[in-house]
């Protein structure tokens, strides 16, 4: 490789790295052409799957300021998928694929500036999707402001019904009181 096709590999790699959102390192050895061309397919439009050199990815992650997250981990041959959308959905597309296809290993990556380990990675994967998630949490926001306008319309009701019970009561303990009084008054009449 020519020495300006290298400084050219290693400035898009950087600028993969600084763009992406996540980047799992793989290694692909065994995997045939068209086994590489369907995890791509796979993978979908928020990821690039790529083969890559070790030494020129060292430096490009060196230059984007990922060294220590992939330096141990670029051993063998290896392929990066950049994650440009939902990792989640990155990492559940890899693992499908290295369940189907055992000669794909996941390495390990990196996802937010954060050094991740394969078992990270398949632990990402069994997480629900972004959209998932974001669908519950209006989900039980809005059952939260249900409930709670819920709360505020019954104050008013509870304190009406409070107040016709105390109302009835007073008419009831009125009624008693002046039954006695009224009792007292008969019988002073008679004597």
């Amino acid at each position: 490789m020519a020495r300006a096709d290298k400084v050219a590999a290693v400035a898009e790699l950087k600028n993969e790295f600084e763009s992406s959102s996540g980047a799992v390192l793989t290694e692909y050895r065994g995997l045939t052409v068209a086994q590489i061309s369907e995890l791509r397919r796979s993978l979908g439009e928020n990821a690039r799957f790529a083969v890559v050199k070790n030494t020129l990815t060292k430096i490009a992650a060196r230059e984007a300021g990922v060294t220590e997250e992939l330096e141990q981990l670029l051993q063998g041959p290896s392929a990066i998928a950049f994650v440009k959308g939902d990792v989640v959905e990155a990492a559940k597309g890899l693992r499908d694929f290295a369940k189907a296809n055992p000669n794909l290993v996941i390495k390990g990556g990196v996802v937010d500036g954060k050094p991740m380990t394969s078992e990270d990675i398949t632990t990402l994967a069994s997480l629900e999707s972004r959209e998932v998630l974001l669908a519950k949490l209006a989900g039980a926001m809005k059952a939260s402001m249900g409930n709670a306008a819920a709360l505020f319309n019954a104050l008013p009701v509870k304190a009406a019904q409070l107040a016709e019970a105390l109302r009835v009561k007073r008419e009831e303990e009125g009624g008693a009181a002046v039954a006695p009084a009224e009792a007292s008054a008969e019988t002073s009449d008679e004597g």
